[in-house]
């Protein structure tokens, strides 16, 4: 099982990157540390930042937002952040966020999200490989660009800078539609939530296919409080991240089996109730992805399947260098590093 460090950069004021844990994360032999982006800080920069300060871990996004940025300019930024790291350590995690973020923040049209997300994969895809002048006649996305306002002299071009190694793309997709997208065209799939069938068989097929959950991990004396933690940010997003119709957070809820609660928590938190929507999320739901409690309890839990089958990584969410390292040795990725690039 290879593990990841999730840095929560994106929901803070002001931006204060834990460069030590990241270290200590590369020495233990974790695989990677990932950022994120919503309105706040971005995701690429970070990333930029911190390969200047470590020498083999990975860098990923889990997740860019399609809207922010043309798929040309995502490439760019892939390709810098990689050279500037050395090489074969760069991972582009793409997401699509919500109808609120990419038509209230970006000012792009929601549109058809499945077409615009496969039209994007596939002009980053032809930016990376130089293997021609990019261009792309797409249902939501064309290159050289020919919409309202264009001049019509849009040339098809090819990037000046050579990738110094390859670069993967992952999608971060909950709906089949997206799904099977990721396992089509990308390397990697960060799924928001599996549903009581698991990792689909067409994953499990590839062998060249990473697919990593997410996990909190919080070594404590206090269990209850550990998972009472989780509930403000968990409640706003079921309940407050999107629109009654387009909330993929009540969606990823409500497939994890937990349906009626999801659609509880965003009656409540609409109608301004955020303490009693804090109430309503299952605390079953909460264990499902919160490792918590002693280094035996967490261990227990662990040995007795946290994981889905089939997952290749779990990225973590710690602020504790102990729990990095309980989890090293958990994983056994303290056994099998040896020094090199991961």
């Amino acid at each position: 099982m290879k593990l990841g460090l999730r840095l929560n950069l994106y929901r803070a004021a002001e931006l204060s990157v834990p460069v030590d844990l990241v270290r200590r994360a590369e020495q233990l032999g974790y695989h990677s540390v990932w950022t994120a982006e919503a309105y706040g800080c971005d995701a690429l920069s970070p990333l930029a930042y911190l390969a200047a300060l470590t020498d083999r871990i990975k860098l990923g996004t889990s997740v860019v937002q399609l809207a922010a940025r043309p798929p040309a300019t995502l490439a760019m930024h892939a390709m810098t952040i990689d050279a500037l790291a050395g090489g074969n350590r760069t991972i582009i995690g793409i997401g699509l966020s919500g109808p609120q973020i990419v038509e209230g923040w970006y000012g792009q049209p929601w549109g058809k999200p499945h077409a615009r997300l496969r039209d994007y994969v596939e002009i980053v895809r032809k930016v990376l490989a130089r293997e021609a002048p990019v261009a792309h006649d797409g249902p939501e996305i064309q290159l050289p660009y020919r919409g309202p306002g264009a001049l019509g002299q849009g040339k098809a071009l090819k990037s000046i800078m050579h990738p110094v190694a390859p670069i993967q793309i992952w999608l971060a997709a909950a709906g089949p539609k997206n799904t099977a997208l990721a396992i089509e065209r990308c390397d990697g799939w960060l799924p928001m939530g599996l549903g009581p069938d698991g990792v689909p068989q067409a994953a499990r097929a590839r062998n060249d296919f990473e697919i990593f959950t997410n996990g909190i991990v919080v070594l404590t004396d206090d269990v209850a409080g550990a998972l009472d933690a989780q509930r403000p940010l968990t409640a706003m997003y079921v309940g407050g991240m999107g629109s009654t119709t387009h909330n993929f957070h009540r969606d990823t809820m409500a497939r994890r089996g937990f349906a009626e609660a999801a659609e509880r928590i965003g009656e409540l938190w609409r109608a301004g109730r955020h303490t009693d929507a804090m109430a309503a999320v299952p605390q079953e739901y909460l264990e499902q992805s919160t490792l918590c409690g002693s280094a035996d309890r967490i261990r227990q839990v662990w040995e007795a399947g946290f994981a889905d089958d089939g997952i290749t990584g779990m990225i973590l969410d710690t602020h504790q260098p102990e729990a990095l390292e309980l989890m090293a040795d958990l994983a056994g990725v303290t056994d099998t590093h040896d020094g090199s690039p991961r």
